[in-house]
Protein backbone atom coordinates (compact mmCIF):
# COMPACT_ATOMS: atom_id res chain seq x y z
CA UNK A 1 0.00 0.00 0.00
CA UNK A 2 0.93 3.57 -0.57
CA UNK A 3 0.24 6.69 1.31
CA UNK A 4 1.58 10.08 0.22
CA UNK A 5 2.41 12.83 2.86
CA UNK A 6 3.68 16.38 2.87
CA UNK A 7 5.72 15.72 5.81
CA UNK A 8 5.93 13.26 8.88
CA UNK A 9 7.17 15.64 11.25
CA UNK A 10 4.16 17.64 13.39
CA UNK A 11 5.66 21.04 12.02
CA UNK A 12 5.70 20.33 8.46
CA UNK A 13 2.70 17.92 7.82
CA UNK A 14 -0.17 19.75 6.06
CA UNK A 15 -2.36 17.00 5.12
CA UNK A 16 -2.04 13.05 4.14
CA UNK A 17 -3.68 11.08 0.97
CA UNK A 18 -5.45 8.27 0.69
CA UNK A 19 -4.04 4.75 1.10
CA UNK A 20 -4.16 2.72 -2.45
CA UNK A 21 -3.42 -1.01 -1.75
CA UNK A 22 -1.39 -3.05 -3.35
CA UNK A 23 0.23 -1.18 -6.27
CA UNK A 24 4.15 0.23 -7.62
CA UNK A 25 2.25 3.24 -9.40
CA UNK A 26 -0.62 4.85 -7.41
CA UNK A 27 -2.82 7.78 -8.33
CA UNK A 28 -3.47 9.51 -5.68
CA UNK A 29 -7.10 11.28 -6.20
CA UNK A 30 -7.71 13.26 -3.07
CA UNK A 31 -6.93 16.95 -3.82
CA UNK A 32 -5.78 19.84 -1.70
CA UNK A 33 -6.65 23.37 -1.63
CA UNK A 34 -3.61 25.94 -0.92
CA UNK A 35 -3.67 29.53 -1.21
CA UNK A 36 -0.79 30.25 -4.21
CA UNK A 37 1.06 33.38 -4.41
CA UNK A 38 3.29 34.27 -6.84
CA UNK A 39 5.56 36.76 -4.61
CA UNK A 40 5.85 33.80 -2.20
CA UNK A 41 8.73 31.20 -2.26
CA UNK A 42 5.81 28.59 -1.37
CA UNK A 43 8.08 25.68 -0.24
CA UNK A 44 6.70 22.11 -0.03
CA UNK A 45 7.82 18.67 0.89
CA UNK A 46 5.87 15.18 -0.25
CA UNK A 47 6.97 12.32 1.89
CA UNK A 48 5.68 8.93 0.85
CA UNK A 49 5.55 5.46 3.20
CA UNK A 50 4.23 1.85 2.29
CA UNK A 51 1.29 1.34 4.97
CA UNK A 52 0.56 -1.98 6.31
CA UNK A 53 -1.52 -1.73 9.32
CA UNK A 54 -3.73 1.23 10.78
CA UNK A 55 -1.34 2.89 13.47
CA UNK A 56 -1.46 6.81 12.24
CA UNK A 57 2.43 6.59 13.34
CA UNK A 58 4.42 6.87 10.04
CA UNK A 59 7.18 5.87 12.08
CA UNK A 60 5.73 2.98 11.99
CA UNK A 61 5.67 2.28 7.94
CA UNK A 62 8.39 2.04 5.69
CA UNK A 63 9.66 4.73 3.85
CA UNK A 64 9.31 4.52 0.35
CA UNK A 65 11.34 8.47 -0.73
CA UNK A 66 10.69 12.25 -0.05
CA UNK A 67 10.87 15.24 -2.61
CA UNK A 68 11.57 18.94 -1.99
CA UNK A 69 10.19 21.26 -3.92
CA UNK A 70 8.28 25.02 -4.05
CA UNK A 71 4.95 25.36 -5.25
CA UNK A 72 6.50 27.96 -7.75
CA UNK A 73 8.03 25.41 -9.42
CA UNK A 74 5.15 22.96 -10.05
CA UNK A 75 2.73 25.89 -11.21
CA UNK A 76 5.87 27.15 -13.57
CA UNK A 77 6.37 23.64 -15.14
CA UNK A 78 4.51 22.79 -18.16
CA UNK A 79 1.00 22.29 -17.90
CA UNK A 80 1.06 22.50 -14.29
CA UNK A 81 2.68 19.39 -13.85
CA UNK A 82 6.57 19.06 -12.20
CA UNK A 83 7.86 15.27 -12.36
CA UNK A 84 10.80 14.83 -9.91
CA UNK A 85 12.87 11.78 -9.02
CA UNK A 86 12.49 10.53 -4.83
CA UNK A 87 15.02 10.60 -2.62
CA UNK A 88 15.86 10.21 1.18
CA UNK A 89 17.03 6.60 0.93
CA UNK A 90 20.76 6.48 0.19
CA UNK A 91 21.88 4.16 -2.38
CA UNK A 92 18.31 3.17 -3.80
CA UNK A 93 16.62 4.44 -6.50
CA UNK A 94 13.12 5.40 -5.30
CA UNK A 95 11.24 6.23 -7.78
CA UNK A 96 9.83 9.13 -9.31
CA UNK A 97 6.84 11.07 -7.99
CA UNK A 98 4.31 13.49 -10.25
CA UNK A 99 2.78 16.88 -8.79
CA UNK A 100 -0.15 18.46 -10.89
CA UNK A 101 -1.70 21.97 -9.71
CA UNK A 102 -4.80 23.66 -10.87
CA UNK A 103 -6.57 27.17 -10.69
CA UNK A 104 -9.77 27.12 -8.95
CA UNK A 105 -12.24 28.52 -11.66
CA UNK A 106 -14.95 29.83 -9.17
CA UNK A 107 -15.85 33.69 -9.70
CA UNK A 108 -12.82 34.53 -12.00
CA UNK A 109 -16.12 35.78 -14.21
CA UNK A 110 -15.46 40.23 -14.56
CA UNK A 111 -19.30 42.24 -15.24
CA UNK A 112 -18.95 45.28 -17.65
CA UNK A 113 -21.69 47.42 -17.11
CA UNK A 114 -22.60 51.28 -18.05
CA UNK A 115 -25.56 52.69 -16.30
CA UNK A 116 -27.39 56.94 -17.42
CA UNK A 117 -30.00 58.53 -15.66
CA UNK A 118 -32.80 60.73 -16.66
CA UNK A 119 -34.44 63.76 -14.94
CA UNK A 120 -32.30 63.18 -11.74
CA UNK A 121 -33.28 65.48 -8.84
CA UNK A 122 -31.56 68.82 -8.88
CA UNK A 123 -29.68 69.49 -5.82
CA UNK A 124 -26.72 72.72 -6.77
CA UNK A 125 -28.75 76.25 -6.23
CA UNK A 126 -27.12 77.72 -8.50
CA UNK A 127 -27.01 74.71 -11.51
CA UNK A 128 -27.53 71.50 -12.14
CA UNK A 129 -26.11 68.42 -10.42
CA UNK A 130 -22.99 66.67 -10.26
CA UNK A 131 -23.91 63.48 -10.15
CA UNK A 132 -21.74 59.90 -9.10
CA UNK A 133 -22.98 56.19 -8.25
CA UNK A 134 -22.19 53.93 -5.46
CA UNK A 135 -22.04 50.43 -5.88
CA UNK A 136 -22.37 48.23 -2.37
CA UNK A 137 -22.32 44.47 -1.56
CA UNK A 138 -24.76 43.01 1.09
CA UNK A 139 -22.62 40.97 3.35
CA UNK A 140 -23.92 38.04 5.81
CA UNK A 141 -24.51 40.24 8.60
CA UNK A 142 -26.95 42.19 6.75
CA UNK A 143 -24.32 45.15 6.84
CA UNK A 144 -23.08 46.55 3.26
CA UNK A 145 -19.56 47.25 2.04
CA UNK A 146 -18.77 49.79 -0.74
CA UNK A 147 -16.98 47.84 -4.09
CA UNK A 148 -17.08 50.32 -6.55
CA UNK A 149 -17.69 54.52 -6.92
CA UNK A 150 -18.19 55.69 -10.36
CA UNK A 151 -16.78 58.87 -12.43
CA UNK A 152 -18.72 62.15 -11.01
CA UNK A 153 -20.15 63.42 -14.35
CA UNK A 154 -20.22 67.50 -13.89
CA UNK A 155 -23.50 69.70 -14.32
CA UNK A 156 -25.97 67.65 -15.52
CA UNK A 157 -29.46 66.12 -14.42
CA UNK A 158 -29.20 63.36 -17.52
CA UNK A 159 -25.55 61.32 -16.74
CA UNK A 160 -24.46 58.47 -18.91
CA UNK A 161 -21.67 57.20 -16.76
CA UNK A 162 -18.72 55.63 -18.61
CA UNK A 163 -18.76 51.66 -18.59
CA UNK A 164 -16.86 50.23 -15.95
CA UNK A 165 -15.81 46.39 -14.75
CA UNK A 166 -15.43 44.95 -11.37
CA UNK A 167 -15.34 41.11 -10.43
CA UNK A 168 -18.13 39.09 -9.81
CA UNK A 169 -16.54 38.00 -6.47
CA UNK A 170 -16.58 41.48 -5.59
CA UNK A 171 -20.08 42.28 -6.67
CA UNK A 172 -21.48 39.63 -5.00
CA UNK A 173 -19.23 37.43 -3.44
CA UNK A 174 -20.17 34.50 -5.95
CA UNK A 175 -24.32 34.68 -4.67
CA UNK A 176 -26.01 35.53 -7.55
CA UNK A 177 -29.25 36.69 -6.02
CA UNK A 178 -27.66 38.91 -3.21
CA UNK A 179 -28.65 42.04 -2.88
CA UNK A 180 -26.58 44.88 -4.40
CA UNK A 181 -27.50 49.01 -3.18
CA UNK A 182 -26.72 51.58 -5.37
CA UNK A 183 -26.64 55.39 -3.97
CA UNK A 184 -26.53 58.10 -6.69
CA UNK A 185 -25.09 61.51 -5.12
CA UNK A 186 -24.56 65.14 -6.29
CA UNK A 187 -20.52 65.41 -5.85
CA UNK A 188 -19.73 68.61 -4.23
CA UNK A 189 -16.05 70.07 -3.15
CA UNK A 190 -15.62 69.96 0.20
CA UNK A 191 -17.09 66.03 0.44
CA UNK A 192 -20.60 66.88 2.19
CA UNK A 193 -22.29 64.65 -0.81
CA UNK A 194 -25.83 65.47 -1.04
CA UNK A 195 -28.01 62.26 -1.50
CA UNK A 196 -30.36 62.33 -4.61
CA UNK A 197 -31.42 58.42 -4.44
CA UNK A 198 -31.41 54.26 -4.22
CA UNK A 199 -32.34 51.88 -5.59
CA UNK A 200 -31.43 47.82 -4.74
CA UNK A 201 -30.42 44.89 -7.45
CA UNK A 202 -29.21 41.71 -8.08
CA UNK A 203 -26.11 39.86 -9.91
CA UNK A 204 -29.46 37.97 -11.20
CA UNK A 205 -31.71 40.92 -12.26
CA UNK A 206 -28.45 42.81 -13.78
CA UNK A 207 -28.27 39.57 -16.51
CA UNK A 208 -31.03 40.36 -17.91
CA UNK A 209 -29.91 43.38 -19.19
CA UNK A 210 -31.10 46.63 -20.49
CA UNK A 211 -33.85 47.77 -17.78
CA UNK A 212 -34.89 50.68 -15.53
CA UNK A 213 -34.06 50.05 -12.24
CA UNK A 214 -36.39 52.87 -9.88
CA UNK A 215 -37.83 56.30 -9.90
CA UNK A 216 -35.41 58.10 -10.69
CA UNK A 217 -35.00 56.71 -14.06
CA UNK A 218 -31.37 55.23 -13.78
CA UNK A 219 -31.36 52.75 -16.48
CA UNK A 220 -28.76 49.98 -17.29
CA UNK A 221 -27.42 50.25 -20.67
CA UNK A 222 -25.28 47.37 -20.84
CA UNK A 223 -24.53 44.23 -18.92
CA UNK A 224 -22.07 41.65 -19.88
CA UNK A 225 -19.94 39.15 -18.40
CA UNK A 226 -16.71 37.40 -19.16
CA UNK A 227 -13.95 35.44 -18.12
CA UNK A 228 -11.08 37.19 -17.36
CA UNK A 229 -7.62 35.44 -17.99
CA UNK A 230 -5.48 34.98 -15.14
CA UNK A 231 -1.78 35.08 -14.78
CA UNK A 232 -1.64 31.10 -14.29
CA UNK A 233 -3.76 30.74 -17.24
CA UNK A 234 -0.67 31.51 -19.42
CA UNK A 235 1.34 29.95 -17.28
CA UNK A 236 -0.36 26.58 -17.18
CA UNK A 237 -1.07 26.80 -21.28
CA UNK A 238 2.42 26.77 -22.21
CA UNK A 239 2.55 29.92 -23.81
CA UNK A 240 4.60 31.98 -21.45
CA UNK A 241 8.14 31.45 -19.92
CA UNK A 242 9.15 34.82 -17.57
CA UNK A 243 12.79 35.74 -18.33
CA UNK A 244 14.53 38.12 -16.29
CA UNK A 245 17.84 39.45 -16.33
CA UNK A 246 19.61 40.72 -13.10
CA UNK A 247 21.72 43.72 -13.48
CA UNK A 248 23.89 45.72 -10.70
CA UNK A 249 25.24 49.22 -10.44
CA UNK A 250 29.32 48.39 -9.35
CA UNK A 251 29.26 52.79 -8.87
CA UNK A 252 32.09 53.35 -6.59
CA UNK A 253 31.54 56.08 -4.26
CA UNK A 254 34.04 57.56 -1.78
CA UNK A 255 31.79 56.64 0.95
CA UNK A 256 31.67 53.34 -0.11
CA UNK A 257 35.67 52.33 -0.72
CA UNK A 258 37.06 49.28 -1.99
CA UNK A 259 35.05 46.30 -2.00
CA UNK A 260 37.74 44.42 0.10
CA UNK A 261 36.57 46.53 3.07
CA UNK A 262 33.71 46.44 5.32
CA UNK A 263 33.05 49.79 4.29
CA UNK A 264 31.45 49.05 0.96
CA UNK A 265 28.02 47.71 -0.27
CA UNK A 266 29.77 45.17 -2.21
CA UNK A 267 31.91 44.07 0.66
CA UNK A 268 32.10 39.85 0.67
CA UNK A 269 31.57 39.20 4.26
CA UNK A 270 32.59 35.23 4.91
CA UNK A 271 29.54 34.82 7.16
CA UNK A 272 26.68 36.58 5.80
CA UNK A 273 25.70 38.07 2.02
CA UNK A 274 25.87 41.89 1.49
CA UNK A 275 22.84 43.88 0.54
CA UNK A 276 23.55 43.55 -3.32
CA UNK A 277 23.95 39.49 -2.96
CA UNK A 278 20.62 39.08 -0.35
CA UNK A 279 18.43 41.22 -3.03
CA UNK A 280 19.56 39.35 -6.04
CA UNK A 281 19.00 35.93 -3.96
CA UNK A 282 15.16 37.01 -2.66
CA UNK A 283 14.03 37.89 -6.22
CA UNK A 284 15.67 35.52 -7.79
CA UNK A 285 14.68 32.20 -6.50
CA UNK A 286 10.75 32.76 -6.49
CA UNK A 287 10.89 33.64 -10.59
CA UNK A 288 13.42 31.31 -11.41
CA UNK A 289 10.87 28.58 -10.96
CA UNK A 290 8.82 30.18 -13.87
CA UNK A 291 12.06 29.96 -16.12
CA UNK A 292 12.40 26.65 -18.10
CA UNK A 293 15.67 26.50 -18.74
CA UNK A 294 16.79 28.39 -15.41
CA UNK A 295 19.68 30.10 -17.09
CA UNK A 296 19.84 33.74 -16.43
CA UNK A 297 21.83 36.45 -18.41
CA UNK A 298 23.31 38.97 -15.18
CA UNK A 299 24.79 42.22 -16.25
CA UNK A 300 27.12 44.81 -14.11
CA UNK A 301 26.85 48.70 -14.94
CA UNK A 302 28.79 51.05 -14.29
CA UNK A 303 32.70 49.88 -14.39
CA UNK A 304 36.03 49.87 -16.51
CA UNK A 305 36.89 46.69 -17.65
CA UNK A 306 40.09 44.53 -18.13
CA UNK A 307 42.29 44.62 -20.42
CA UNK A 308 41.96 48.02 -21.62
CA UNK A 309 39.91 49.98 -18.85
CA UNK A 310 37.17 50.93 -21.29
CA UNK A 311 33.70 51.96 -18.97
CA UNK A 312 31.04 49.75 -19.31
CA UNK A 313 27.44 50.25 -18.68
CA UNK A 314 26.02 46.88 -19.70
CA UNK A 315 28.83 44.08 -19.41
CA UNK A 316 28.20 40.44 -18.30
CA UNK A 317 29.16 39.80 -14.77
CA UNK A 318 30.42 36.34 -15.63
CA UNK A 319 32.74 38.06 -18.06
CA UNK A 320 31.39 36.22 -21.54
CA UNK A 321 30.36 38.98 -24.26
CA UNK A 322 29.14 35.96 -26.22
CA UNK A 323 27.22 33.93 -23.39
CA UNK A 324 26.21 36.07 -20.73
CA UNK A 325 23.90 33.37 -19.14
CA UNK A 326 24.42 32.29 -15.22
CA UNK A 327 23.05 28.79 -14.48
CA UNK A 328 20.91 29.28 -11.92
CA UNK A 329 20.99 31.70 -8.81
CA UNK A 330 24.42 30.59 -7.68
CA UNK A 331 25.66 30.92 -11.00
CA UNK A 332 24.53 34.79 -10.76
CA UNK A 333 26.37 35.26 -7.65
CA UNK A 334 29.36 33.58 -8.26
CA UNK A 335 29.45 35.84 -10.95
CA UNK A 336 29.45 38.61 -9.04
CA UNK A 337 31.64 37.78 -7.08
CA UNK A 338 34.24 37.19 -9.37
CA UNK A 339 33.47 40.30 -11.38
CA UNK A 340 34.44 42.24 -8.05
CA UNK A 341 37.86 41.07 -8.49
CA UNK A 342 38.47 41.60 -11.81
CA UNK A 343 36.60 44.75 -12.88
CA UNK A 344 37.30 48.23 -11.93
CA UNK A 345 34.03 49.77 -10.23
CA UNK A 346 33.91 53.24 -12.14
CA UNK A 347 31.03 56.24 -12.22
CA UNK A 348 29.20 57.44 -13.63
CA UNK A 349 26.08 55.42 -13.04
CA UNK A 350 23.91 55.16 -16.41
CA UNK A 351 20.63 53.20 -16.04
CA UNK A 352 19.53 53.59 -19.44
CA UNK A 353 21.98 51.58 -21.39
CA UNK A 354 20.88 48.20 -19.24
CA UNK A 355 16.94 49.42 -19.91
CA UNK A 356 17.56 49.25 -23.23
CA UNK A 357 19.46 46.12 -23.75
CA UNK A 358 16.62 44.13 -22.17
CA UNK A 359 13.88 45.86 -24.50
CA UNK A 360 15.83 44.80 -27.28
CA UNK A 361 15.43 41.36 -26.68
CA UNK A 362 11.42 42.16 -25.48
CA UNK A 363 10.91 43.87 -28.55
CA UNK A 364 11.50 41.13 -30.38
CA UNK A 365 9.09 38.68 -28.94
CA UNK A 366 6.05 40.48 -28.34
CA UNK A 367 3.60 37.42 -29.37
CA UNK A 368 3.21 36.45 -25.86
CA UNK A 369 5.45 33.64 -25.71
CA UNK A 370 8.05 35.46 -22.97
CA UNK A 371 7.93 38.18 -20.56
CA UNK A 372 11.12 39.41 -19.06
CA UNK A 373 11.93 40.73 -15.81
CA UNK A 374 14.78 43.30 -15.50
CA UNK A 375 15.87 43.35 -11.88
CA UNK A 376 18.11 46.54 -11.03
CA UNK A 377 20.22 46.96 -7.76
CA UNK A 378 21.29 50.04 -6.99
CA UNK A 379 22.76 52.25 -4.77
CA UNK A 380 20.33 55.14 -6.25
CA UNK A 381 22.78 57.39 -7.91
CA UNK A 382 21.40 57.99 -11.73
CA UNK A 383 23.54 59.79 -13.89
CA UNK A 384 20.97 59.53 -16.89
CA UNK A 385 17.51 60.48 -15.50
CA UNK A 386 15.81 61.89 -19.08
CA UNK A 387 17.38 59.21 -20.70
CA UNK A 388 15.92 55.96 -18.41
CA UNK A 389 12.71 57.66 -18.26
CA UNK A 390 12.47 57.74 -22.28
CA UNK A 391 14.06 54.03 -21.97
CA UNK A 392 10.73 53.50 -19.73
CA UNK A 393 8.82 55.17 -21.41
CA UNK A 394 9.47 53.04 -24.89
CA UNK A 395 9.90 50.08 -23.22
CA UNK A 396 6.33 49.64 -21.34
CA UNK A 397 5.17 49.02 -24.32
CA UNK A 398 7.24 45.94 -24.63
CA UNK A 399 6.29 42.10 -22.59
CA UNK A 400 8.73 43.55 -20.00
CA UNK A 401 8.52 44.76 -16.03
CA UNK A 402 11.66 46.31 -14.22
CA UNK A 403 12.22 45.67 -10.19
CA UNK A 404 14.57 48.59 -9.12
CA UNK A 405 16.06 47.60 -5.47
CA UNK A 406 17.97 50.53 -3.83
CA UNK A 407 20.77 49.43 -1.20
CA UNK A 408 22.49 51.57 1.11
CA UNK A 409 21.62 54.91 2.99
CA UNK A 410 21.17 57.44 0.50
CA UNK A 411 18.49 59.18 -0.65
CA UNK A 412 16.12 57.53 -3.50
CA UNK A 413 14.14 60.15 -4.81
CA UNK A 414 15.47 59.55 -8.38
CA UNK A 415 14.15 55.93 -7.95
CA UNK A 416 10.73 57.15 -6.52
CA UNK A 417 10.13 59.29 -9.32
CA UNK A 418 10.44 56.21 -11.97
CA UNK A 419 7.62 53.87 -9.82
CA UNK A 420 4.72 55.14 -11.51
CA UNK A 421 2.18 54.02 -9.17
CA UNK A 422 1.44 57.51 -7.68
CA UNK A 423 2.52 59.63 -11.12
CA UNK A 424 2.77 57.85 -14.25
CA UNK A 425 6.21 58.53 -15.89
CA UNK A 426 6.47 60.43 -18.84
CA UNK A 427 9.23 61.64 -21.21
CA UNK A 428 9.00 64.29 -23.78
CA UNK A 429 5.15 64.59 -23.27
CA UNK A 430 4.75 60.85 -24.14
CA UNK A 431 2.99 59.11 -21.10
CA UNK A 432 4.13 55.50 -20.35
CA UNK A 433 1.37 52.86 -21.99
CA UNK A 434 1.76 51.00 -18.30
CA UNK A 435 3.15 51.27 -15.07
CA UNK A 436 6.11 48.67 -15.48
CA UNK A 437 8.75 49.97 -12.67
CA UNK A 438 8.48 49.02 -8.95
CA UNK A 439 10.95 50.46 -6.86
CA UNK A 440 11.95 49.44 -3.42
CA UNK A 441 14.49 50.25 -0.40
CA UNK A 442 16.00 47.66 0.91
CA UNK A 443 16.74 48.85 4.06
CA UNK A 444 13.06 48.41 4.69
CA UNK A 445 12.71 45.42 4.41
CA UNK A 446 15.95 44.91 6.87
CA UNK A 447 14.41 42.68 10.31
CA UNK A 448 15.29 44.32 13.10
CA UNK A 449 16.77 40.97 14.81
CA UNK A 450 18.84 40.60 11.96
CA UNK A 451 16.69 37.56 10.28
CA UNK A 452 18.53 37.67 6.62
CA UNK A 453 15.81 35.32 5.47
CA UNK A 454 12.86 37.09 7.03
CA UNK A 455 14.08 40.47 5.29
CA UNK A 456 14.27 38.49 2.09
CA UNK A 457 11.13 37.05 2.00
CA UNK A 458 9.48 40.77 2.91
CA UNK A 459 11.84 42.01 -0.16
CA UNK A 460 10.34 39.53 -2.47
CA UNK A 461 7.14 39.64 -1.30
CA UNK A 462 6.90 43.48 -1.94
CA UNK A 463 9.02 43.69 -5.23
CA UNK A 464 7.34 40.89 -7.18
CA UNK A 465 3.53 41.31 -6.10
CA UNK A 466 3.02 44.34 -9.41
CA UNK A 467 4.40 41.06 -11.95
CA UNK A 468 1.54 38.95 -12.58
CA UNK A 469 -0.76 42.08 -13.05
CA UNK A 470 2.09 43.97 -14.92
CA UNK A 471 2.34 40.70 -17.27
CA UNK A 472 -1.83 40.84 -17.55
CA UNK A 473 -1.70 44.15 -18.75
CA UNK A 474 0.44 43.63 -21.27
CA UNK A 475 -1.45 40.74 -22.75
CA UNK A 476 -4.54 42.65 -22.85
CA UNK A 477 -2.95 45.71 -24.25
CA UNK A 478 -2.06 42.88 -27.25
CA UNK A 479 -4.90 41.02 -27.07
CA UNK A 480 -3.29 37.82 -26.80
CA UNK A 481 -4.80 34.82 -24.97
CA UNK A 482 -3.45 32.19 -23.24
CA UNK A 483 -2.82 29.08 -25.11
CA UNK A 484 -5.09 25.43 -24.32
CA UNK A 485 -4.22 23.62 -21.18
CA UNK A 486 -2.37 20.76 -22.24
CA UNK A 487 -4.62 17.94 -21.67
CA UNK A 488 -4.59 16.28 -18.03
CA UNK A 489 -1.83 13.50 -17.14
CA UNK A 490 -2.49 10.17 -16.98
CA UNK A 491 -0.83 7.08 -15.58
CA UNK A 492 -1.01 5.05 -18.60
CA UNK A 493 0.38 8.02 -20.40
CA UNK A 494 3.93 7.41 -18.73
CA UNK A 495 6.61 5.42 -19.62
CA UNK A 496 7.97 4.98 -16.94
CA UNK A 497 7.83 1.58 -15.22
CA UNK A 498 8.12 2.43 -11.55
CA UNK A 499 6.80 5.84 -11.01
CA UNK A 500 5.21 6.89 -7.92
Amino acid sequence: RTCGSSGAEADWEFTRTEVIDNTLNPDFVRKYILDYFFEEKQNLRFDVYDIDSKSPDLGKHDFLGQVHCTLGEIVGSPASRLEKPLGGIPGKKCGTIILSAEELGNCRDYATMQFCANKLDKKDFFGKSDPFMVFYRSNEDGTFTICHKTEVVKSTLNPVWQPFSIPVRALCNGDYERTIKVEVYDWDRDGSHDFIGEFTTSYKELCRGQSQLNVYEVSLLSFIVEQEHTFLDYIKGGSLSVCWFASLTLTLLVLKGNPSQSTSLHYMNPYQMNAYAMALKAVGEIIQDYDSDKMFPALGFGAKLPPDGRVSHEFPLNGNVENPYCNGMEGILEAYHQSLKTVQLYGPTNFAPVVNHVARYAAAVQDGSQYFVLLIITDGVISDMAQTKEAIVNAAKLPMSIIIVGVGQAEFDAMVELDGDDIRISSRGKLAERDIVQFVPFRDYMDRTGNHVLSMARLAKDVLAEIPDQLISYMKSKTIKPNPVPPAYSPSDDPQTNPV
